[in-house]
């Protein structure tokens, strides 16, 4: 309500540099403030003695919406210098019975790929799963996901709404994924491939909805790519545009709270930004990508019963190359899965304090420079490579374990278990110089201690998550993956760009239409 001239952006990740870009380009003034020495948010780095590495998402999916948050101030990748690749296999799956499947998001590349591991009959059922994962994906994007919603009969206000939202129902996306999955498929492994993206979305994949398979069609059908530099350079590159635009970004400029006003009745109207070391930014409107579990401190609230997502443990540090050279794989992303399956994820999601820890872990290795050689890391004692390893973990309303204690013994048991399956030297040669529990994630003031906010339910998926328009406020924005529409490096881009259209009034549907971009 009302003209909004000038914007403050309280964080400086994909969700607050998209936001600021597509603010700019429609000629606000924006600041965007920045706690960190740098931007990134969960997209940024760790900074060590001889090398950096991405502290977070590893995973790219869609990257025209970079293009679009740049084209919005009149860039490109190639004027910031964002050179981006596609990742040929997008990950490379291991499993407990010793066999191994390649995920390529080329059709004929797969299924070729299936009918080497799975038989020629699975190679058929893949391409018709394919089939249905981007039908539910094209029926969706448009108007579930780079869509604003104001109540939940928006759902069916529309000609087109109510036209997507049939094809959904006629698709199935309202059961459940992986029952769906497996109508297609007979493999179990190759199974687990197009439904462990449910976790990404923080639901168990039986229990996922089907229109859910939106995110396993991003992944294996559309591409995953990776930006020379790392993750951590999409968003240097959007803040060099920013700034070039004319836009201002303060860093290490840590926000204490926001400056209120009565707006009428109990309505409030934010007029000013204040940091913690005592500065305070005028604003006509904010848009804010604080995590829901810090927007107390902003004087907001969200409501009360929201079901957090599973966390995880992220060890990050660097390996002997010659060591990793002997691996079992060689590939930018592994997936180790275990034995188990459904026990894994009941053990990670389940209710408030009855979560475990994975008793027969999958984990996810992301070792970024056999993609980008840039990225090795030469020493005396000859040359390093960076690497991640991720392992699901349930939140803390799940599981209120001691992380400060627990979390050594913890790392310890999975590089163990990494050993026992073929990494041969990561107990001893894996160097860990950072590593994140629900402990660190709760610190930065994320619920429950996770970075994937809060889970997919129904109830709290689509026109029923948090409203990116707070109640009691006039002008004030909300950003991120806590809010519309969701998880995922895509989905906060997009929440940006949302939150943009907000403020300016803006209704204007994507230059790229991702309904028809799905590889046949």
């Amino acid at each position: 309500m009302g003209q909004a001239n000038h914007v403050v952006v309280v964080g400086a990740g994909l969700a607050g540099l998209a936001a600021a870009l597509h603010l700019r380009g429609a000629g606000v003034e924006v600041t965007v403030l920045e706690r960190a020495d740098h931007p990134g948010g969960r997209v940024g780095r760790y900074r060590f003695d001889d090398y950096e590495i991405d502290s977070g998402a590893t995973v790219l999916t869609l990257p025209e919406l970079i293009d679009e948050a740049l084209a919005a101030v009149g860039h490109s990748r190639e004027s910031v210098g964002l050179r981006i690749h596609r990742l040929a296999p997008a990950y490379h799956a291991r499993y407990a019975d010793g066999s191994d499947i390649r995920v390529f998001d080329d059709a004929a590349a797969m299924a070729a790929e299936v009918a080497d591991t799975c038989g020629p009959a699975e190679a058929g059922n893949y391409r018709r799963l394919r089939d249905w994962l981007g039908r539910i994906y094209g029926a969706e994007y448009d108007d579930f996901m780079d869509a604003n919603f104001d109540s939940p009969l928006d759902l069916v206000r529309g000609k087109r709404s109510r036209a997507s939202l049939a094809t959904l129902v006629r698709l199935g996306g309202f059961g459940r994924l992986g029952p769906r999955v497996r109508s297609y498929l007979r493999d179990e492994r190759l199974a687990r491939l197009f439904t462990f993206q449910a976790l990404y979305a923080g639901t168990v994949p039986d229990k996922a909805l089907a229109l859910y398979g939106a995110i396993p069609n991003m992944d294996t059908c559309l591409g995953v790519f990776f930006p020379e530099g790392g993750m951590r350079a999409i968003t240097a590159a959007l803040a060099e545009a920013f700034v070039a635009a004319g836009g201002q970004l303060v860093l290490e400029a840590e926000v204490a709270g926001i400056d209120y006003t009565a707006s009428g009745g109990t309505s409030r109207r934010a007029e000013a930004v204040r940091t913690v070391d005592g500065r305070s930014f005028a604003c006509d409107a904010v848009v804010l990508t604080a995590d829901l579990g810090s927007l107390p401190r902003f004087g907001l609230r969200y409501r009360r019963g929201l079901r957090a997502s599973p966390s995880a443990v992220v060890a990050h540090g660097t390996v002997p190359a010659e060591v990793a050279a002997q691996w079992p794989v060689q590939a930018h992303h592994t997936i180790d899965f275990g034995a188990a399956w459904a026990t894994t994820f009941t053990e990670i999601s389940a209710r408030r304090g009855r979560g475990k820890l994975m008793s027969d872990p999958s984990l996810l290795l992301t070792r970024p420079a056999l993609t980008d050689p840039g990225q090795f890391v030469d020493r005396a004692d000859g040359r390093h490579e960076p690497l991640s390893v991720l392992a699901p973990c349930p939140n803390l309303d799940a599981a209120p374990l001691d992380w400060d204690r627990l979390g050594p013994a913890y790392l310890n048991e999975l590089l163990a278990e990494l050993e026992r399956r073929g990494y041969t030297g990561i107990t001893e040669h894996f160097r860990v110089d950072h590593v994140d529990t629900p402990a660190t994630w709760a610190a930065q003031g994320m619920i429950a201690g996770t970075p994937f906010s809060i889970a997919h339910l129904f109830r709290q998926t689509g026109p029923f998550r948090p409203r990116n328009l707070p109640r009691g406020v006039d002008n004030v924005v909300l950003a991120g993956c806590g809010t519309t529409p969701g998880v995922g490096v895509p989905t906060t881009l997009l929440s940006g760009k949302l939150a943009a259209a907000r403020i300016t009034g803006s209704r204007a549907r994507n230059a790229t239409d991702h309904r028809v971009s799905v590889p046949s």
